[in-house]
């Protein structure tokens, strides 16, 4: 009686605001994922998960038809509350409000919370819309023009081109950049739920020049029209897109997390299929087409082609690109920069061209799922790494096929997955878990992976230690303990092993991986956190003087305490300290520190946000990351090296709901050195500082 009198309630209080949709708010995504990883290193794509939380902020799930797989994909929600969720919807109908998930046992507000910024609820009898497409094109009030600047103050040697230029010791001039300092980033976008979604994305790194003659000015551009629910057209992408099917093992894409501090929730994928591709990296992504088509109620099919244009370093050839058929590249180039005429020279040398389809079957009660994967991607030319110890079993050809099964099933709060994939080299990838809610307090989750040396995948990025899967084998175990509202335990432990060598590891190598964090909210406006991480796995030994490398054991040791408070409303301060420390088998231990205060002030149409930092580390290995707030849809991840501190101002002005501006300065000084960097990104003195300037206008 008392569930079915608040249902009633939320019923009432929302009656007169569910017929209009919510106009998006903005969310602090900078926030969303620190929560979620627990220690900021460069080998994830911060980039790309950026993007994908940004793409599912802007097209939130529509909660009265979200399957149980579009759930799991906001890694925010446990199985028994996606359970309880789809339950009360079978129960009670469609939601008519965001306020009713107040009475959908076992979700608790916190949870709400945290899943608002990425939901909408459209009632089927407001969502009715008989306009054209072209129409509702026009009238979409979620479209917004973003215009970006961004330089580095300080004057770098690769910029140089107005003072006369040094010269090697062949008596030449040396290289320097073919554009100016300036970084400049245009995105439009327009988009509806379910509906379509139009954009385009276009960037200029520092050091590239604009090119009109061969090129449309950028140094790269990207381009999407996407349209859903077209009858049984599902999905149709032309332009770049992005695959995300089963566990990501061939076909990766979207919000990919890995190893977090949500140890549970984020170790299963789901297939999610076409996603438009809007970031401004230049890799990882399909140019062409895709389609999905709904054969009948418990059968789809997806098939996609692409045909995109790729760097290299050509080898055996004497005019600019590849004429020969005994030309071959040695490598494929995906940093994106062509700042200088070397790096200018191997744009676009490789067409890389990619087709296959997807088959999926989904029970009834989508309690059960099944999918067929068959893809093949055909190169220009061949591609032959030079040889090395480490990557004898590198992809090497012209041609690359792979077939790949997978599937899930929930058996009350468990589920069950995995996918097994093999490339036409034999190789094969094996990837099988399970993630369950034992209780409303308790979820667990074991995930068992297994790569072999020679598996190739292009656009694959299944969970693993390494970057990639190839020449790996492990087992992951995760917990996370929900001892009442104010304690929370989160914790894994990872064990890996290579088969076969690795860059700077000359031997097989094992290792393992832990992390403990206990998470205390006395109140809500308060949270406070302890964190701890190691991690051991086989290096080469650094400082070798022998002519034989070989690898130890290496062990690094990450530690945090971290507080999260809000004053009163419009003022919220962090505060944070992370040690480190190194050490190599025999060696001494080296040892590094951050000790970071932050502050966000809201008043009326300002935002101020600052942060200052004090970094004081031995060497490389113990370097710090820590997230800063950026601009708006951009982030921030500067390595604290070095000795010396750091600071950034943030200021953002709303005048209007139509158009938001946005002014970031900030600048790290070093105590130990009074050069920084080297070559052509070398600053003469101990101060580094850029400046970010962003507007964005809905139109």
């Amino acid at each position: 009686m008392k569930k079915l009198l608040l249902f009633v309630l939320c019923l009432l209080l929302s009656w007169g605001s569910f017929a209009q949709e919510v106009e998006l708010e903005e969310i602090d995504i900078d926030e969303f994922i620190q929560n979620l990883f627990p220690v900021q290193d460069e080998n994830l794509n911060y980039a790309d998960a950026y993007e994908s939380l940004f793409q599912l902020y802007t097209n939130p799930l529509d909660l009265n038809t979200a399957t149980k797989e579009q759930l799991k994909a906001l890694y925010i929600l446990s199985e028994l509350q996606i359970n309880s969720l789809v339950a009360h919807r079978e129960k009670y109908g469609e939601f008519l409000s965001i306020y009713e998930l107040q009475a959908v046992e076992n979700l608790d507000v916190a949870t709400i919370k945290k899943i608002l910024p990425f939901v909408r609820i459209t009632p089927t009898t407001f969502a009715q819309d008989n306009r054209s497409l072209f129409k509702r094109i026009l009238a979409e009030k979620n479209n917004f023009l973003l215009l970006r600047y961004e330089r580095d103050l300080e004057q770098r040697q690769g910029y140089q081109a107005l003072t006369p230029a040094d010269t090697t010791s062949a008596g030449l001039p040396k290289t320097r950049y073919l554009g100016n300092a300036d970084k400049y980033y245009v995105r439009f976008l327009t988009s509806h739920i379910k509906d379509f979604s139009i954009g385009f994305t276009a960037e200029k790194d520092a050091g590239e020049a604009f090119n009109f003659q061969n090129r449309n000015g950028f140094d790269f551009t990207s381009f999407h029209i996407a349209v859903y629910n077209r009858k049984k057209i599902k999905a149709l992408v032309i332009g770049d897109y992005q695959l995300q099917i089963g566990q990501g093992l061939l076909l990766s894409a979207g919000f990919v997390v890995g190893k977090g501090a949500e140890t549970a929730l984020t170790v299963r994928r789901s297939t999610t299929g076409i996603r438009p591709y809007t970031s401004v990296l230049e890799s990882g992504f399909m140019r062409g087409g895709a389609v999905t088509y709904q054969l009948s109620k418990r059968w789809d099919a997806t098939a996609f082609v692409s045909s995109l244009l790729q760097d290299g370093n050509v080898q055996n050839v004497g005019a600019d690109t590849i004429s020969d058929e005994n030309d071959f590249l040695n490598s494929i180039i995906r940093t994106g920069y062509h700042r200088t005429p070397s790096e200018d020279a191997k744009k676009d040398q490789l067409r890389e061209t990619t087709y296959g389809g997807h088959l999926r079957y989904v029970s009834r009660n989508q309690n059960a799922d099944i999918g067929f994967t068959l893809m093949n991607t055909n190169f220009s030319a061949a591609v032959r790494p030079t040889p090395r110890n480490y990557n004898q079993f590198e992809f090497s050809g012209t041609q690359n096929a792979n077939f790949g099964v997978n599937g899930g099933y929930i058996w009350r709060n468990t589920s069950f997955f995995g996918e097994a994939g093999m490339s036409s080299s034999g190789g094969t990838g094996l990837v099988v878990g399970l993630v369950s809610a034992l209780t409303t307090k308790l979820d667990i989750a074991i995930l068992h992976r297994r790569f072999d040396k020679n598996l190739h995948t292009f656009y694959g990025n299944a969970f693993s230690e390494g970057t990639r899967n190839i020449n790996e084998v492990g087992t992951y175990w995760g917990i996370k303990f929900k001892a009442n509202k104010k304690w929370t335990l989160a914790a894994y432990y990872d064990h890996f092993s290579f088969a076969w060598l690795r860059f700077l590891v000359d031997a097989p190598s094992n290792g393992y991986e832990y992390l403990a964090r206990v998470s205390y909210q006395p109140s809500r406006n308060m949270l406070l956190y302890v964190q701890f991480r190691e991690e051991e796995k086989g290096r080469n030994l650094r400082n070798n003087d022998s002519r034989i490398d070989y690898p130890v054991p290496s062990r690094k040791r990450n530690a945090q305490i971290n507080a999260d408070w809000t004053v009163k409303e419009g003022i919220f301060l962090r505060s944070r300290v992370q040690l480190s420390s190194y050490q190599q088998q025999g060696q001494t231990e080296t040892v590094g520190f951050l000790i970071a205060q932050d502050a966000t002030i809201d008043y009326k149409q300002f935002q101020f946000s600052t942060r200052f930092a004090i970094f004081d580390t031995d060497d490389f290995d113990n370097r710090q990351y820590m997230f800063e707030k950026n601009v708006l849809y951009a982030f921030a991840l500067p390595a604290y090296y070095g000795r010396g501190f750091r600071n950034y101002y943030l200021i953002r002005y709303k005048p209007h709901k139509k158009w938001s501006a946005w002014l970031r300065y900030a600048y790290t000084a070093y105590r130990d050195i009074d050069k920084i960097s080297s070559g052509l990104e070398t600053i003469n003195g101990n101060v580094q500082s850029e400046i970010t300037v962003q507007v964005m206008v809905k139109l």
